[in-house]
């Protein structure tokens, strides 16, 4: 038997399920109504926010790559909910799905800095010492479809799979690590006929070639608003680039305050506006934020080594403080610093 295997069996039960009911009473925020939010600025956090915005009428207050934070002028980072990133800060509500828990065993000190956190792979006590490769394949938006369908209807249109499972490389994922990913679709009750998942990932509307043909066809759509390849640099349509290397980018400072450059956000908003579409959550511009943004840069790095990341070397990296992070391998963790700007 393998030792991945052996894993699965020692976790894994029929009880091992999400118990959504338990996760909204410990996080009450996740579904409250008229919320501001951050999402970080691809197709996963372009989905967070749409069907948070559709169904309980939060607002897109701004956006968080790891290495700025663009956040609409006069608004805090600890009013908002970050979706779709692990916010290393106790009165700072979050939710994301990366590895960051190193070894359960040796937890460091500041560990409650996640209490706020809806952390998938904390919520299974996963951590990278002995359960790195059952790590949560999927996207932030399905655990979010699945808390929201708990406490009402949300209808998942055939048009809606494609997009659903592009996000994150997810149709790949479960492909590649399928051992591993119907683990978390069973977890996350998606075999339930009223799981508003079991649409997106137990439906019967496609053959696998059928399938084929509807990603490729979203792909396609998905081209389409990528930047034209004689303009330089080919940006594709599905994300919105706020940095590079070389610090904030496609934005204009007007003032004191910052705006999304007319191309950039013309991009983004066709890629919601192709989202809404297929998934029959409307996007409406007034719930998103493009202009009078404030700016905060931080120092996005890498903490590596050249043989495996030690139990030492993890709890000299967390000492640094970092604003988020994730266990990427077992010679790097990526992370975030506040500096030269504080999120708050």
């Amino acid at each position: 038997m393998s030792s991945k295997q052996d894993l699965f069996n020692q976790y894994y039960t029929f009880e091992d399920r999400m118990d959504y009911e338990e996760l909204i009473k410990n996080y009450p925020w996740i579904i409250e109504k008229n919320a501001n939010a951050i999402v970080s600025p691809d197709s996963d956090g372009f989905l967070c926010g749409l069907l948070m915005a559709n169904f309980l009428g939060w607002k897109i207050k701004g956006y968080y790559d790891g290495k700025i934070l663009l956040l609409e002028k006069g608004a805090r980072a600890k009013d908002c909910v970050f979706l779709d990133m692990d916010v290393y800060r106790s009165n700072i509500r979050s939710m994301g799905h990366h590895m960051v828990m190193f070894n359960k065993l040796r937890l460091p000190g500041s560990w409650q800095n996640f209490k706020n956190c809806i952390q998938l792979n904390n919520i299974r006590n996963y951590d990278f010492y002995k359960d790195f490769t059952l790590k949560y394949p999927l996207a932030t938006i399905h655990l979010l479809v699945g808390i929201l369908g708990t406490i009402q209807d949300i209808e998942i249109p055939k048009s809606a799979i494609c997009p659903l499972l592009f996000t994150d490389g997810v149709w790949m994922n479960l492909f590649q690590y399928t051992e591993n990913s119907l683990n978390w679709i069973k977890f996350l009750k998606s075999e339930d006929v009223n799981n508003p998942l079991n649409k997106v990932f137990c439906n019967e509307h496609y053959s696998v070639h059928e399938m084929m043909l509807a990603m490729n066809g979203f792909l396609r759509k998905r081209d389409s608003i990528c930047t034209p390849r004689e303009m330089g640099a080919r940006e594709r349509g599905d994300r919105l680039i706020i940095s590079t290397a070389d610090g904030p980018y496609n934005l204009d400072k007007i003032g004191k305050v910052y705006s999304i450059k007319n191309d950039a956000k013309n991009r983004a908003e066709q890629f919601l506006k192709l989202l809404s579409e297929l998934t029959k959550w409307n996007y409406k511009a007034e719930d998103w934020t493009w202009e009078d943004l404030d700016i905060r840069i931080f120092s996005k790095d890498i903490f590596s080594k050249t043989g495996r990341i030690s139990n030492r070397d993890f709890e000299q990296f967390i000492q640094s403080n970092p604003l988020s992070y994730a266990i990427t391998s077992n010679q790097r963790i990526e992370y975030t610093l506040e500096k030269p700007d504080k999120i708050y």
